[in-house]
């Protein structure tokens, strides 16, 4: 039985991506290094610690990793443009406290950003807590940031379902085992067990899964609006 919900926060509560890619764009810039050729959103979902291996032979050897990220980080903070929230996110996960559903954020970004959403949203009265990217010896698609998530809820990994719209953040809670519900059109085959085109249609995903009890067969398994 889905006791409880780990939503990713990137692309699925906030079109962040953008944000991202002008604070990475930024911080380049300012240490010396021209990036506008990337395509845009190039590292989308993809863990910081891997774009840093991409792109660690275009910086000056000076730089550093650790420098690097604490520059796009204040970056991504500084950003004057407001953040757009994905519609339903907010309103579903009030409704979900509100029937008693234990709710986390998990993300592969740094605390700093991760805190950032989430005032920016004002989703943490609802929120048990979040896993960032610094609680993590290996982040998505690794599957420690949701087992840790779990341990934070007190749940095994089967009484909990993730909201991801990315391949690298489904292959994450997968692995972990935990229901993962795909959002957005950029999942693919990613191995979600179900696939959803609107926030708005979670809390009908959840009531169907929540009667899935451990080792019930998921291929057959269908998303709300199917139904």
């Amino acid at each position: 039985m889905i006791r409880a919900i780990a939503w990713d926060i990137d692309g699925t509560l906030v079109d962040s991506e953008p944000r991202h890619h002008r604070a990475l764009l930024a911080a380049s810039r300012a240490l010396g290094v021209a990036l506008d050729d990337l395509p845009d959103q190039a590292f989308r979902g993809v863990h910081m610690l891997d774009v840093w291996e991409v792109l660690r032979p275009r910086y000056p050897s000076h730089v550093g990793r650790e420098p690097w990220l604490d520059a796009i980080n204040r970056a991504y903070v500084a950003d004057a443009a407001p953040l757009v929230a994905i519609p339903g996110g907010s309103e579903v996960i009030q409704s979900l406290h509100a029937a008693g559903l234990s709710q986390v954020c998990v993300s592969n970004s740094n605390r700093v950003v991760v805190d950032a959403n989430i005032v920016a949203l004002g989703l943490a009265p609802y929120l048990v807590g979040s896993i960032s990217l610094d609680d993590v010896a290996c982040g998505k698609p690794d599957p420690e940031p949701y087992l840790l998530a779990c341990a934070m809820l007190g749940l095994a990994p089967h009484e909990v379902a993730a909201v991801e719209d990315s391949a690298t953040g489904a292959a994450s809670a997968r692995r972990a085992g935990l229901f993962v519900i795909g959002f957005g059109p950029d999942l693919g085959d990613a191995g979600a067990d179900c696939l959803c085109e609107s926030l708005f249609e979670i809390p009908g995903v959840l009531g169907q899964a929540r009667g899935l009890h451990p080792g019930s067969p998921r291929a057959g398994f269908r998303p709300a609006s199917d139904g």
